[in-house]
């Protein structure tokens, strides 16, 4: 089987499952997981009487009280849900409330925001824009692509391993970002619902870990990299098919001399010198012997 033909193949599944595991990472809601032990913090809030009042009205009113787990778009509740905060079914029947990232800030709602909470809404908000970028340069790698193992052309597949190659740059800014998100959501000011400004009682009963959609996106970049990678060898396999394809061909292409009596036949007098070659005892010579 030629080599083209394998690598063309391998890339294009391993395509296909890079666009689906960034597909599905981007649109579930399980990259962070947080655990709030509300049992424990219900029996802190009983030992505590001069502090269970206020403890208690958190924790009826506000959603990082609740376990939650965060995506990209929506903060969902698995267990419990807060009775104060809006919440809808997601399409996997969990209820969900939307992230917002202030498109369009209509009423100007960010201008009390500090510079830590800006900052971290613009890398909120580049990184949807990166992933969308990515989605849009696999779709036009899809075109290219086709084109390339249509017309078995080494420049179309290049074409489509540079898009890939942009695509998993892309994703992985994306993800650089999101990391970027995660930290100032951690280590500064941005907001009370935020790890720096929670009580000492939520932070010292909380766990937070990454899910499995964390993972989903960092291994649909890594198989997007293998997808570039096995796209760039097979256009180096098919230069090196058609390059083997020419040589043969020349080799085909036998020198065809005229006969004589080819002239004779068709009335034209024969040319005045024959263009030889000619060798000593052939019947095309000059002398017979």
């Amino acid at each position: 089987m030629p080599c083209s033909a394998v690598t063309l193949s391998l890339a294009t599944i391993t395509g296909i499952i890079a666009t689906a595991l960034l597909a599905i990472a981007f649109s579930t809601d399980n990259w962070l997981y947080t655990e709030v032990k509300r049992a424990q913090i219900q029996q802190y809030a009983a030992k505590n009487r001069e502090q269970s009042m206020q403890l208690v009205d958190q924790m009826n009113s506000k959603f990082y009280y609740y376990t939650r787990t965060q995506g990209l778009f929506r903060i969902c509740y698995p267990k419990e849900r807060p009775p104060t905060v809006e919440t809808y079914l997601s399409p996997v029947e969990t209820h969900c409330m939307n992230i917002d990232y202030f498109i369009p800030d209509e009423e100007n709602q960010t201008r009390g925001f500090s510079d830590d909470a800006i900052a971290r809404l613009h890398m909120g908000r580049s990184v949807i824009a990166l992933f969308m970028v990515g989605f849009l340069a696999i779709f036009s790698a899809f075109w290219t692509g086709v084109v390339g193992c249509w017309r078995r052309s080494p420049g179309n597949i290049t074409a489509t391993a540079i898009l890939m190659l942009f695509a998993c740059l892309l994703s992985a800014g994306g993800m650089g970002l999101w990391h970027g998100v995660e930290y100032y959501e951690k280590e500064k000011v941005v907001g009370e619902e935020y790890y720096q400004q929670w009580s000492n009682v939520l932070k010292d009963n909380v766990g937070q870990w990454y899910d499995w959609s964390f993972y989903l996106a960092w291994l649909g970049v890594a198989t997007c990299l293998a997808a570039m990678t096995l796209f760039l060898i097979a256009a180096s396999c098919l230069r090196k098919e058609r390059a083997r394809e020419q040589a043969q061909n020349v080799q085909y292409i036998m020198p065809v001399y005229p006969q004589k009596q080819q002239y004779a036949y068709a009335g034209y007098p024969p040319p005045a010198a024959y263009p030889g070659p000619y060798y000593h005892g052939s019947q095309y010579g000059p002398y017979n012997y």
